[in-house]
């Protein structure tokens, strides 16, 4: 890894020097963003406000337009509507620039639709509560007012959070356009991207020409690592918590673009791509178009990407998890009770695990060994024969029963029932230099259980074995995989192979 240094708001190109490590983003005060926390709230904190904005203007909208006693179930279907349509169109998805202006095109055509509909549903349901064209019309004007202007608090609210907390972002590209993606998005936070490391893409005669040219710039920039290796681009996205990328080229117009678009959005990154000329990108946008300060933003998506089905995924884990819970509790307070009477107090195991994406969370097990101080429980390596082990520990763990208080991280969404096995920060940092696919298995929700532990890798056995199983199971995930996984799992319950 190198360093490579970009403009500094006001200044010119850059020169190069080593430098060890990518670094997380800086708060608006001077202070570093604690990785990991919060991540899920902050992907999503931005639909809720917008769903949140909408709901209060329909509410409005029918205060102040539908007469009395109109049927609930006819503003219940409106309200879904609303929802789906939205959602649709992308009105629940934030560029880089929102602006309510933008956005009241589309809000009147779709209120417009949705009172035409409701129109002729009340015409056939509820006939003594027909309306005409006149209360239509001015029902999705005001509607489309109420939307707008709660949208634009919105707006404000996000912008104003952008700054105080900007998302990690790496800049994959050379040249010019990067070193001036990357001034821009230090000059105006209020995109809410912090550039922390740029990508070099091979790009042939080119690239050398660019670091010739950077050579030779001014010393006053702002200096970014240069992330050379698919490795260490994984080791960056998983230890910074990095959540955009913007390519200055389509991906597939570099020789390793394609596999570094895949690598990023494999985990998680929102990929955009913003060019110096009037190129529009081959592949399939994500959402509408955008722009970063007068660049052409282009939204790109992995074609794998499939919200419905992770959706589903979701569900279903928190489903299984909560009835797991209820069905399985007295088993788990015998469990505990052998743990308090072999070991004395303190029957779950609390542990920092690496989950999804690098984000960090809290694992609990039934505690199976004797306690350790923290340093030595964050870096030992446990074994079936460790000696501090007890018998109830080592039947607990044999017999995978010491997992059981996982179903409460999965209920909370720290975990799935299916996916790579977590592991500990020390490790993950570990295995990832030593391993090359190791830290892609970060790109699905960590599981209870996986395609690699039911075949028989658990324990003290192959990281590379258990990393290509993971990275098969992500590669070709669907639910009908899970059942089957969780199928053997269940059939492996109590063969006494857990470790």
């Amino acid at each position: 890894m190198t360093m490579e240094s970009a403009p500094a708001p006001g200044a010119g190109q850059a020169t190069a020097v080593q430098a060890p490590t990518v670094h997380p983003p800086r708060r608006g005060d001077g202070g570093t963003r604690e990785l990991g926390g919060g991540r899920a709230a902050v992907r999503f904190a931005p639909a809720a406000q917008l769903l949140g904005a909408d709901a209060a203007a329909l509410a409005g909208t029918f205060a102040l337009c539908a007469p009395a006693g109109w049927p609930w179930p006819v503003v219940a279907v409106q309200a879904v509507a609303q929802v789906l349509l939205h959602a649709y169109r992308g009105l629940y998805r934030l560029g880089l620039s929102p602006s309510v202006l933008s956005e009241v095109p589309a809000l009147l055509g779709l209120s417009l639709l949705q009172w035409y509909v409701t129109m002729e549903v009340v015409d056939v349901w509820a006939p003594a509560h027909a309306f005409g064209w006149a209360v239509l019309a001015y029902a999705a004007a005001v509607q489309t007012l109420l939307c707008a202007s709660a949208r634009a608090v919105v707006h404000r609210i996000r912008h104003r959070a952008a700054i105080r907390n900007p998302l990690s972002t790496l800049i994959v590209g050379h040249g010019p356009v990067a070193r001036q993606v990357v001034a821009a998005l230090y000059d105006h936070p209020g995109y809410g991207l912090r550039p922390v490391g740029r990508v070099a893409a091979s790009a042939g005669p080119d690239a050398s020409a660019a670091s010739t040219k950077d050579a030779a710039a001014p010393p006053d920039v702002v200096k970014l690592p240069v992330l050379v290796t698919p490795q260490e681009v994984g080791r960056a996205v998983v230890q910074n918590s990095v959540r955009h990328a913007v390519f200055t080229a389509p991906p597939e117009s570099t020789p390793d673009g394609a596999a570094l678009f895949a690598l990023l959005t494999g985990h998680g990154c929102r990929v955009w791509l913003v060019t110096g000329d009037t190129a529009v990108a081959t592949r399939p946008a994500g959402g509408r178009p955008d722009h970063l300060w007068g660049f052409a933003a282009h939204p790109l998506q992995d074609g794998t990407h499939r919200p419905v089905s992770h959706a589903a995924k979701r569900v279903m884990d928190a489903f299984l998890a909560g009835t797991g819970l209820v069905l399985l509790s007295p088993l788990m307070a015998l469990c505990a009770l052998a743990v308090r009477l072999s070991d004395g107090p303190g029957v779950i195991f609390r542990q920092e695990r690496v989950g999804r994406h690098g984000r960090p969370f809290v694992l609990l097990k039934f505690r199976t060994l004797r306690p350790a101080d923290a340093q030595e429980s964050a870096t030992r390596w446990n074994v079936a024969s460790d000696g501090r082990m007890s018998r109830a520990g080592r039947l607990l763990r044999r017999s995978s029963l010491d997992e059981l208080p996982q179903l409460w991280n999965v209920l909370r969404g720290d975990m799935s029932l299916v996916g790579p096995r977590p592991e500990r920060p020390f490790f993950v940092a570990q295995f990832s230099r030593t391993h090359p696919g190791y830290q892609a298995r970060h790109r699905m929700p960590v599981g209870i259980t996986g395609l690699a532990q039911v075949n028989g890798l658990r324990g003290d056995t192959s990281i590379e074995e258990r990393a290509r199983f993971d990275n098969r199971y992500i590669e070709t995930w669907s639910l009908w995989q899970d059942a089957c996984v969780l199928a053997r799992t269940v059939g492996s319950f109590f063969r006494l192979g857990g470790s």
